[in-house]
């Protein structure tokens, strides 16, 4: 969802049916503009930006078919919602062919309308996000994305061969090795990168929250199910929908995700509906899934349908050459979002990067530079400025020290996720509490 209020715009000439679609929409918490002309839509547009537009196609002066033509000029991203009588139903359709988004007839069924607006609004929001993630990804660091060890660059090479197909992607590694990121840069190089790229991390949900989350629900299907909800594969459609943590997806959701595989299409929870879709699948888990699937918590025909083209991220100890260059990245990303004038590294700080081993890979050396780039004060990144470097002088190598300072690496690496740092750590999660207590270690 977008984190923004969404901006909607009401053109009609007729001032009570631009009052009552605006009262409306703001009891549903949009951010509503009115304009009783084409002209006055415009300079709103220029003034204020909007998201969603419901035009009436028939106004004097500039009627809406016009005027949609120009806000495709003037706001390329805006969706555009014709408003229209039964008698003008055949400009309307027109209107569709120019690139409208839909159309409503008045009168209004309110459902209706407030229906199509949020379909409106999940649409422009995934817009949004895959117009960032193409612009991040166009700007990122190639060392960020392969690296120039030889096992980045087999990645890369992986990559560039299978993201023109439509080949369901399984992406392998330790927690923190960047699996999202090559998931993304996958979509960027696909068919489908003007399609949406919606994500899901299994592993974060229970199976009843997870089942609602992928496959959407109706009305009524459940307690506090209020209103009909679209599914992350229903809005992956024309697209690409990454699972991540897919090793953590229960049999049965294991089960249904096989069905919309093999069948593509799925039904709502508590749904009728068959609906059709189109995407492509991407997973990623830390887990070795084979092993799973040996133990009999991983169906063998999904690993199967999941794991036709498989890439393997190696962790940061196994390519020590790259961290100097994701370091200087690093180091200008967070230089730049804290406006501070950080030229580079010292030999020391350098030299420390490149032998520690890095236990949370790349996620670790990012919230380690982040970190370096709070407490510098000078024109350089000095050693004493990681937090797995000693202060000089410390002679406390203690055991309980050292247990510490990992379990703190860990849970850094895991973003505090206790559950899944419990799991790196190889211990349950009322020992780590414990152990959290015990060193005062508190989750931001």
């Amino acid at each position: 969802m977008m984190t923004m209020p969404v901006r909607i715009l009401v053109v009609d000439d007729e001032q009570h049916i631009r009052n009552s679609l605006a009262a409306w929409f703001r009891e549903e918490g949009y951010d509503v503009s009115v304009a009783a002309s084409g002209r006055d839509a415009l300079a709103t547009i220029a003034r204020e930006g909007t998201h969603i537009l419901l035009v009436d196609i028939k106004m004097p002066g500039m009627d809406g078919l016009e005027l949609q033509r120009k806000v495709h000029e003037l706001a390329p991203d805006a969706t555009v919602i014709i408003m229209t009588a039964y008698a003008s139903v055949e400009t309307a359709v027109e209107a569709l062919k120019e690139g409208a988004y839909d159309y409503i007839v008045k009168p209004f069924d309110p459902e209706a309308v407030s229906r199509l607006v949020r379909k409106a609004a999940e649409r422009y929001a995934l817009l949004a996000e895959n117009r960032a993630l193409r612009e991040r990804i166009a700007g990122a660091s190639p060392a960020l994305i392969t690296g120039g060890s030889p096992a980045m660059v087999k990645v890369n090479e992986l990559v560039e061969q299978v993201a023109p197909t439509d080949t369901s992607v399984l992406i392998t590694g330790e927690s923190g090795t960047g699996k999202e990121l090559v998931a993304r840069l996958i979509h960027a190089k696909s068919n489908r990168r003007f399609g949406p790229f919606v994500v899901e991390n299994c592993g974060a949900l229970a199976e009843g929250l997870l089942e609602s989350e992928l496959f959407g629900h109706e009305r009524g299907a459940f307690t506090g199910a209020v209103g009909r909800h679209r599914g992350k594969v229903e809005m992956a459609n024309e697209g690409t929908l990454f699972l991540d943590e897919i090793g953590d997806v229960p049999p049965r959701v294991q089960v249904d995700l096989l069905r919309v595989l093999q069948e593509r299409e799925l039904k709502r929870v508590g749904g009728n509906e068959t609906i059709k879709v189109d995407f492509r699948l991407v997973t990623a888990t830390h887990r070795d899934l084979e092993a799973e699937v040996a133990s009999g918590r991983f169906r063998d025909d999904f690993y199967f349908r999941i794991n036709v083209f498989q890439i393997p991220l190696p962790p940061l100890r196994e390519r020590p050459g790259d961290v100097p260059a994701l370091a200087e990245h690093f180091l200008t990303q967070f230089s730049n979002q804290m406006n501070r004038r950080i030229s580079g590294f010292s030999p020391d700080a350098m030299a420390a990067l490149v032998a520690y081993p890095w236990p949370g890979n790349v996620r670790e050396l990012a919230n380690a530079i982040e970190r370096a780039v709070v407490l510098c004060r000078g024109e350089k990144i000095e050693a004493g400025h990681f937090p797995f470097v000693a202060p000089p002088g410390s002679a406390d190598h203690s055991l309980a020290l050292v247990e510490e300072a990992h379990i703190r690496r860990v849970l850094a690496a895991c973003s505090h996720n206790v559950a899944q740092a419990a799991r790196e750590l190889d211990i349950d999660r009322v020992t780590l509490y414990n152990k959290m207590k015990k060193y005062g270690i508190e989750r931001p």
